[in-house]
């Protein structure tokens, strides 16, 4: 009861307060700020619900304060009047002075501040401690994402003079916690590791540390789920499910168990395809793009790839809103099912007009130029897709989408909305590689693949290795017409000093400019056709080879060409980098029949890649070269070909195939072959990682002299292994090569590697 009465009496002297507190309202004469020490008082007179002049009441204070604090900036507020002044008195939050990190190594600083700063903490702001909370598990959040569940913050907070503070963030990184153990539950069908082999995560691993493939992520463990459904449904699988999955950290939050639990159901064989709805009259077209094959077993893949394609007939035809959906009619008793693809093709539609966002900085016409489809004219959808790739294939942006609008009030017509992302298109290049041929090699370039916004190149290049040095300029008007035709202009200094095996200082330098034009013939295909200026000078020094002396003797030291040249390219290649699928051509034609040097020199490449399973490549490589000098005068020696190593025949050392002259130099010749295959797999521990890949070759070719056929039976063929990795530097490649067939006098050099190189 004394409790009950205590509390009372203290909530009646409350009460009494809160009225004796009450102000009697009063015109405000003035208004009157203190404490103020960085914030500006305009900002304290702008948030105030009041002016002088105006009554001032009890709800307009409340009112008041709730504004003040409302800004953030201040940990104490209060009002006072005096003979109708009001007068705010304020207490500033320190301001934040400085934010630093102890014990961070595995996030970059300016990374872990900027994630900061998109909670509301950072240098320059007010201090709340409510914010240094959200900050100190944003830390955490961000260390989880890493696997470092033990991970610990510790935010201290120091004062300093001008009432501001120092933010410092101590972490207890701890270890990554590794994924001990993963377990798929149901699974009968397949075996768990079969199952697994699909996944990115996995247990620690031999190359784990490079892969981080050990390390738990949400993201990645729903991408595996996904994969998991995606291998069952391919397979025949209608009704599997996946029922749960339990993550469970252990207690010293070092590792992590995974377990999946299943159903496989019943494996589907496809009874019959039938498709129902409006087919446009078109039924046998549409039936020609069905990817389902009756008597196998369901595949969710070749379902989608089918309805895609019917989808994207429909748009072809001008139906923008059709919709095709797949049925699968299951029948238990038999475990088969019968697909039904449903369409409705709705209305067709023209496109009214198509906007372009983003582009604050590239022309219009730079882009509506890439456009196959245009305004006024029906929907199609394959134009719009290839419209989209073309666009996205000239790489000033970051990302491209297209979307289709509707145009209110109106049945048949769309608008098609492209929005870009732009980046950044121009680049110095500093860089640097070694080989173990060409030794240190020096790179400077700087360019601008979008010049002004115009779509135009510009660059200048300077290369320098042991035996090759570059030096360009260059620019390309991409559309010189408005039929797409490019324009190229060049004009360059190559300094080359050939292979030889005892060395020697001499040089071949070649100054030129060219002029060159690309010719569209289709969407894969184009013609090049260019002129040119050239002057070869040799250089004469130690040990040069005696048929360049000859060839000098003869024609002089200077020699003069004129090339014409002619060229063709077909590159259908999924990838550029790491294709794994497609084929690439390659036919380029030169002919001088004017000045010192004449001659015609031709070579073609062929390319193909093919997917031998999701990880397995299988790629081979041709290439062909001829040329014969004219007028009657021998092809001249600057112009041949050379073979061996990386990039022709591995296993033998850089250019040391084919002729050789007196002096034992080798010289190249004006006719070469080179035959490649390789078969592409993960390297062990990566699982799909495709920018660390190990490959088996076979490689065979040679070079022959003018006066000599093309002899098979000459051919130096080797065997071998490699490395291939997309290091941040490059293309980086090892081989280790067990030659063939070599005969006696050829060098041979197991070991090679380059950066930068293909085949």
């Amino acid at each position: 009861m004394r409790s009950f009465f205590k509390i009372v009496a203290l909530a009646s002297c409350l009460f009494f307060a809160g009225q004796a507190a009450a102000v009697e309202p009063f015109v405000v004469k003035d208004i009157r700020a203190e404490g103020l020490q960085r914030v500006e008082a305009g900002t304290v007179f702008a948030t105030l619900p009041f002016r002088t002049g105006d009554t001032f009441t009890d709800d307009k204070g409340s009112a008041a304060i709730r504004a003040l604090f409302a800004l953030g900036l201040f940990k104490d507020v209060r009002l006072e009047s005096k003979d109708g002044v009001l007068i705010v008195v304020v207490e500033e939050r320190p301001t934040i002075a400085e934010l630093t990190f102890v014990g961070t190594r595995e996030f970059d600083k300016d990374n872990l501040t900027k994630a900061l700063k998109d909670v509301g903490l950072s240098a320059g702001r007010a201090y709340d401690k409510a914010l240094a909370d959200r900050a100190e598990q944003e830390l955490k959040r961000q260390y989880i994402g890493k696997s470092l569940y033990g991970a610990e913050v510790v935010t201290t907070v120091t004062p300093i003079e001008r009432n501001r503070v120092n933010l410092t963030f101590t972490v207890v990184e701890g270890e990554v916690a590794k994924i001990k153990s993963v377990h798929i539950v149901g699974a009968q069908a397949f075996s768990e590791s079969t199952l697994r082999s699909q996944f990115d995560l996995d247990t620690t691993g031999a190359m784990s540390w490079y892969t981080k493939s050990d390390r738990y992520t949400r993201t990645k463990f729903n991408a595996d789920l996904e994969t998991l459904r995606s291998y069952y449904l391919t397979r025949g699988y209608l009704e599997f499910a996946i029922h749960s999955t339990q993550v469970a950290l252990s207690p010293d939050k070092q590792s992590v168990d995974i377990t999946i639990s299943i159903t496989e159901g019943l494996r589907y064989v496809v009874s019959a395809v039938e498709l129902k709805g409006n087919y446009l009259g078109k039924d046998e077209e549409f039936k020609s793009l069905v990817k389902v094959v009756v008597g196998q077993s369901y595949n969710s893949e070749s379902v989608g790839l089918t309805t895609k394609s019917f989808t994207d007939l429909f748009g072809k035809f001008g139906f923008a809103f059709a919709r095709v959906e797949a049925i699968p009619d299951i029948d238990k008793s038999k475990a088969q099912a019968k697909i039904i693809f449903a369409a409705d093709p709705a209305r067709r539609a023209q496109v009214r007009r198509i906007n372009i966002i983003g582009n604050s900085k590239t022309r219009d016409e730079v882009i509506r130029r890439e456009f196959r489809q245009y305004e006024a004219s029906w929907y199609d959808g394959d134009k719009i897709k290839l419209s989209r790739d073309r666009i996205d294939r000239l790489s000033y942006f970051k990302e491209v989408k297209i979307d289709t609008q509707e145009v209110a009030g109106v049945q048949d017509q769309v608008d098609i909305n492209l929005t870009v992302v732009e980046k950044p298109t121009g680049s110095l290049t500093l860089g640097a590689g070694f080989s173990s041929t060409e030794g240190l090699t020096l790179q400077f370039g700087i360019q601008q693949d979008n010049a002004f916004g115009t779509g135009q190149f510009l660059g200048i290049n300077v290369n320098t290795s042991k035996y090759n040095q570059i030096y360009s300029l260059s620019t390309t008007d991409p559309y010189f017409t408005k039929e797409g035709v490019s324009r190229t202009l060049a004009i360059y200094q190559r300094r080359a000093r050939p292979y030889t095996t005892i060395g020697g200082d001499y040089q071949l330098t070649t100054t030129g400019v060219s002029v060159n034009f690309g010719i569209p013939i289709s969407e894969l295909n184009r013609i090049f056709l260019g002129v040119g200026a050239e002057q070869i000078k040799i250089d004469t020094g130690t040990s040069i080879p005696a048929s360049y002396l000859a060839y000098a003797d003869t024609f002089g030291y200077t020699s003069r060409s004129y090339p014409f040249t002619l060229g063709w390219s077909r590159d259908d290649r999924d990838s550029a980098l790491i294709p794994t699928k497609g084929n690439y051509q390659r036919l380029n034609s030169a002919l001088s029949k004017a000045g010192d040097a004449q001659y015609t020199s031709n070579t073609y490449q062929f390319q193909e890649y093919l997917p031998l399973s999701k990880q397995l490549t299988f790629a081979f490589n041709t290439e062909l070269g001829w040329g014969r000098g004219l007028g009657g005068r021998p092809f001249p020696v600057f112009k041949d070909f050379y073979s061996g190593g990386l990039g022709t025949v591995r296993g033998f050392a850089q250019s040391s195939l084919g002729p050789r002259d007196v002096t034992g130099a080798y010289i190249g010749g004006p006719k070469k072959i080179t035959l490649n295959a390789e078969i592409n797999m993960p390297f062990p521990g990566v699982g799909n990682d495709r920018s660390l890949r190990l490959y088996t070759f076979y490689d065979a070719g040679n070079v022959f002299g003018e006066n000599q056929r093309y002899d098979f039976s000459q051919l130096r063929s080797s065997i071998g292994v490699g490395l291939s990795w997309i290091s941040p530097i490059g293309p980086l490649r090892f081989a280790i090569a067990n030659p063939v067939r070599a005969y006696s006098g050829d060098r041979i050099e197991r070991f090679q590697f380059q950066i930068g190189t293909a085949f």
